[in-house]
């Protein structure tokens, strides 16, 4: 199966529902990380194939459960998952931050080709990051444990927001380490298409 067909057959069995032009900017981004990732080295996924399922579906998967209008992912990297979620919402404003030049610089690019105007790139360390607005939901994937990722989020998510925090296995001696003053909504299982590894989303949010 090529990419083509994969990435909707992979959105149907997750329920989803995404325009013929958000598909192909997705598949225009994969492209685009697959060129600069021959000399700059921004994921170790390399099969086309493992691309849709790791990347695209997998950051697909968690779009019912984030709340607008202001979006921070925090260490995006390559830019996984805030330019997959940007490309499906594009209603919400979406800043992607990384400390990594080389990241961001490529993360730029790809915001300028596919034209994303809901999009801003920030380079700069996460504890650093002083916006002037706080955001409704706060997103990383693979950043660090739990109670490091809820450290760095306290004066960056707005009351009444939500911090969402993509896992692999359940996370039990992360969640008993959890740090005071946010409460667990829940931990969701996530089925990703075409992925055998297991996938948590922890969404918690701050209470006081």
């Amino acid at each position: 199966m090529q990419r083509a067909e994969q990435l909707p057959a992979g959105l149907h069995e997750l329920g989803l529902e995404l325009p013929a032009s958000v598909q192909a900017k997705a598949l225009a981004y994969l492209t685009l990380l697959e060129k600069w990732n021959r000399v700059y080295n921004l994921t170790g996924v390399r099969d086309p194939r493992e691309m849709v399922t790791r990347h695209l579906l997998d950051s697909f998967a968690i779009i019912p459960f984030v709340a607008g209008p202001r979006v921070l992912d925090i260490g995006t990297g390559a830019g996984l998952p805030g330019i997959p979620l940007a490309l499906a919402l594009p209603d919400m404003g979406f800043v992607l931050l990384d400390s990594s030049a080389k990241k961001v610089q490529f993360v730029r690019q790809v915001v300028t080709e596919l034209d994303l105007q809901n999009v801003a790139v920030v380079c700069q360390r996460t504890q650093q990051y002083t916006p002037t607005t706080r955001f409704n939901t706060v997103v990383t994937r693979a950043l660090a444990s739990i109670k490091e990722i809820l450290t760095m989020a306290r004066a960056l998510c707005t009351h009444g927001g939500r911090v969402l925090i993509m896992k692999g296995v359940f996370p039990t001696e992360e969640l008993a380490e959890m740090p005071g003053g946010y409460e667990i909504v829940q931990v969701v299982p996530l089925r990703v298409p075409g992925l055998k590894a297991r996938r948590h989303l922890v969404h918690i949010e701050p209470r006081d």
